[in-house]
This record gives structure tokens, C-alpha cells and sequence, in this order.
């Protein structure tokens, strides 16, 4: 792993109301890793997203992308929602090149961008599609490829595939991975799923209390990308046994 730092948060704290909500959590990303956030509701996790992304202002703490200071300033990081938020009435092209042309870029040169990407994505054939014509699978691809194209490298990704039926959901994991590998992406991923953390993550953060904190933070083993039969496996029960334990702690 790259001894440089894609994503650095230092010392976050955020709070609503006169009430903290998270509290001096600091985490780092190294280029090409994904790091999974696990916490019980209520833990901070959302406003945690929401102050990396820019979207909020800590009261104390910075956030550093490739060493720029990006602390409150929307537009730096991608952040994709649990739910895919496509526009209705725009195509699917359209909704995908949407970040690029926020960006200022021709709505023509910002499509030709975003088509290039669209038989990796797995989405060929669905540019003139309306988003209600996509499966629940496609819908994802094509939110996916928009986070990516309004990125720098670095993707916040909540619960992205919790709306999903099991089969479809482990399609898009491997695919993801694959993804990550080939555009040399680093993900920051929050689930609630333990199963789906062990099977993706180089790391596990949990994210408890009140206010939240870091509390534990642990490398992931063997290495990405893992056989099919790793779920099934001593060493992912133990993990599971061990992250259990630190959430009900």
C-alpha cells in the first residue's frame, strides 16, 4: 500500500443545535483502498459524510484531499446517496454528465466524456434511456459512474447497494471492486451490512458512541480480491464475531 494519503480527516468535530455529534475523528485513505464505516444508528456516520464532502463545516478538525485543504468546500469529494437520485426527466446520459457539466463543461463535450465510460460501467446500450426504464442494478451503475465522474480519485459512497436483492447485490460488489482497481479509485463506504464491510473492506473503522468517535479501526485479511468461499470461512466468522462485539460495546 502507497505510504501517501488520498483522503485525510483530522480531528472532526461536528456539532447541531449545541449538541455534539461527532468528536475528534480522524481517518486516513491511501490511494486504490476502501475503507468500510461501520456504526449503530445515530453514531454520526451520515454527519461524518456530510462534513467530508464539504456539504458541512466542523467546528474543530480539517479535511485534506492529495494534501489540499478541503474543509467545507462542496464539490471536491463525490458523495453518493443511498438512493440514486437520477432526474427523472433527464436520459441517462444526461443524468451521468450532469457533474461535468456543473463543472462548466459543454453539454456536448461533457456527454462524449461520460459515454467513453459507459461499456465499463456495464451500461452500454441505456444512453437514451429514461431512468425509470433501468433495473434497480443499472440504476446503480449509472449513479456510480456519475459519483466517478465528478470525483478526483476519492468517492464517499452510503449504503449504495442496501436497495438491492442479494443476487443483484453480490454481482455489483465484484464488479465494484473490479471497477475500483481499474480507475484507480478510493472508496469510503458506509454500511450496515457486517457481511458486505468484511467482504469489500481492506480496513474496518467503527464509528460509536455519543458522541461518535472512531473507536476501532482493523485491516481486513487476506488481501482483495477474495474467493467466494472466504464468506464462509473461521477466519470471516471470527471477524464477525469481533465487530459484533465492538457494536454492541
Amino acid at each position: 500500500m502507497s505510504a501517501q494519503v488520498a483522503l485525510l480527516a483530522e480531528g472532526i468535530t461536528k456539532r447541531y443545535d449545541g449538541r455534539t455529534i461527532i468528536e475528534d475523528v480522524s481517518i486516513a485513505l491511501h490511494p486504490g483502498e476502501l475503507v468500510c464505516l461501520l456504526g449503530v444508528s445515530g453514531a454520526g456516520k451520515t454527519t461524518l459524510f456530510h462534513t467530508l464532502s464539504g456539504l458541512e463545516t466542523p467546528e474543530a478538525g480539517r479535511v485534506l484531499l492529495d494534501g489540499e485543504d478541503v474543509t467545507g468546500r462542496p464539490g471536491k469529494i463525490s458523495y453518493m446517496l443511498q438512493r440514486d437520485l437520477l432526474l427523472p426527466h433527464k436520459r441517462v446520459l444526461d443524468n451521468v454528465a450532469l457533474p461535468l457539466v456543473l463543472r462548466g463543461e459543454r453539454p456536448a463535450a461533457a456527454r462524449e466524456k461520460a459515454q467513453a465510460y459507459f461499456a465499463d460501467f456495464g451500461l452500454r446500450g441505456t444512453e437514451r434511456l429514461w431512468p425509470a426504464q433501468l433495473s434497480g442494478g443499472m440504476r446503480q451503475r449509472a449513479a456510480l459512474l456519475r459519483t466517478f465522474l465528478g470525483s478526483r480519485g476519492v468517492v464517499l459512497l452510503d449504503e449504495p447497494f442496501s436497495a438491492l436483492d442479494a443476487l443483484t447485490k453480490r454481482e455489483l460488489h465484484g464488479w465494484y471492486i473490479d471497477m475500483m482497481e481499474r480507475l484507480r479509485l478510493t472508496t469510503l463506504f458506509v454500511t450496515h451490512d457486517i457481511d458486505e464491510a468484511i467482504l469489500l473492506s481492506d480496513r474496518v473503522c467503527i464509528l460509536s458512541g455519543h458522541p461518535g468517535k472512531i473507536t476501532a479501526a482493523f485491516p481486513i485479511l487476506p488481501p482483495r480480491p477474495r474467493g467466494l468461499d472466504f464468506s464462509l470461512s473461521g477466519a470471516f466468522l471470527d471477524y464477525k464475531k469481533q465487530i459484533l462485539s465492538l457494536l454492541d460495546a
